[in-house]
């Protein structure tokens, strides 16, 4: 029997039939599912020292269990010393299996370790169905050993979904376990 995460078994047994009874889909297919989930960081200090990106496609790495890539910049910005090409940020995109391990590590371990944490914000929704979520700090992830780390810096995590409105994205997300704020 192979393996299968906890949250896409989960998705399959409770969060389809929730989401068919909430919206009222006749077909399982029109249930809105969560695509991909890209975690990216900038890091604009690289500029000056290169060793700053091997420093976060490894964090991103051992945080994701994938291996990440080093972003490149696009245009010459002289104000920032930026050069078209030069590397400026990592970032991974996860599907399938890891994308669901992630999301159960987020939930379950790490969103619990910021400081005053009460929920998350709302209002990250663009209009389509996708959400973005600001961490402030690598080092609640537990992957990251706080000793070894040089620098405490955020990153962007971006939960792709093939849902048409915010409301029913937001239901999705909710239903797998994301903690959003009680208004």
């Amino acid at each position: 029997m192979a393996y299968i995460p906890r949250l896409k078994e989960e998705y399959k047994n409770r969060v389809i039939s929730a989401l068919k009874e909430e919206f009222g889909y006749k077909n399982v297919m029109q249930v809105p599912k969560l695509e991909k989930i890209v975690v990216s960081r900038g890091v604009g200090a690289a500029v000056s020292d290169k060793k700053l990106i091997d420093y976060a496609v490894d964090e991103m790495t051992k945080i994701t269990g994938q291996r990440a890539i080093a972003t490149i910049s696009k245009k010459d910005v002289a104000s920032f010393k930026l050069r078209k090409g030069m590397p400026i940020g990592a970032k991974v995109t996860l599907r399938g299996e890891r994308m669901y391990e992630f999301l159960d590590r987020l939930i379950t371990s790490a969103l619990p370790r910021v400081r005053d944490f009460g929920g998350i914000k709302a209002t990250g929704f663009d209009g389509r169905g996708n959400y973005n979520l600001g961490v402030l700090e690598q080092i609640i992830f537990p992957e990251i050993d706080i000793d070894k780390v040089n620098k405490i810096s955020g990153m962007d995590i971006t939960f792709v979904t093939n849902a048409k409105t915010d409301k029913e994205a937001k239901s999705l997300l909710a239903e797998l376990g994301l903690p959003f704020k009680k208004n």
